[in-house]
């Protein structure tokens, strides 16, 4: 097994190497079902990751590789929540954020930035651009649920 940051050890966290051998778990009976939920990241890992999570709580998922591709996606699947990177190419988070706040359709629909960056200036610039939350890379499948619950699940 190869080298496993001490963050990682207690609770398993999205954007970390996991072994083979570790199991997800599920939590179940999370209230969850049916909720639709978009994860928009360039990094497979975290979209493939946080789509094994998601289903396994009951959730349809629907990933994109950008902003481009998310937008389209978007006005097809109508997600509950939409959890966005703020680093990818060719249409950022922030700006992704933007247009989907800007759009009467999608105005009311959640938005988490998701960043390696902890800055309270990139916090902050989240907010001016109409994201409810701002996670910080990596995130537990714990701060995802909560995510959900507080601003898509009613």
């Amino acid at each position: 097994m190869g080298y496993i940051p001490s963050n990682c050890v207690k609770k398993q966290r999205i954007g970390c190497p996991v072994s083979e051998s570790e199991e997800l778990g599920t939590v179940g009976g999370d209230g969850l079902d049916g909720c639709k939920v978009m994860v928009i990241d360039d990094s497979k890992t975290i979209r493939r990751t946080a789509e094994n999570l998601l289903k396994k709580q009951g959730c349809d998922v629907i990933t994109a590789t950008d902003g481009f591709e998310a937008l389209s996606k978007i006005a097809e699947h109508k997600p509950d929540i939409i959890f966005v990177d703020i680093m990818m190419p060719r249409l950022d988070g922030y700006q992704t954020c933007a247009l989907i706040k800007h759009n009467r359709s999608f105005k009311d629909t959640p938005v988490i930035m998701l960043s390696s960056k902890d800055s309270i200036f990139d916090k902050a610039r989240g907010r001016i651009v109409g994201s409810e939350q701002y996670l910080t890379k990596p995130f537990t499948k714990d701060d995802l649920i909560k995510a959900i619950k507080e601003y898509a699940v009613r």
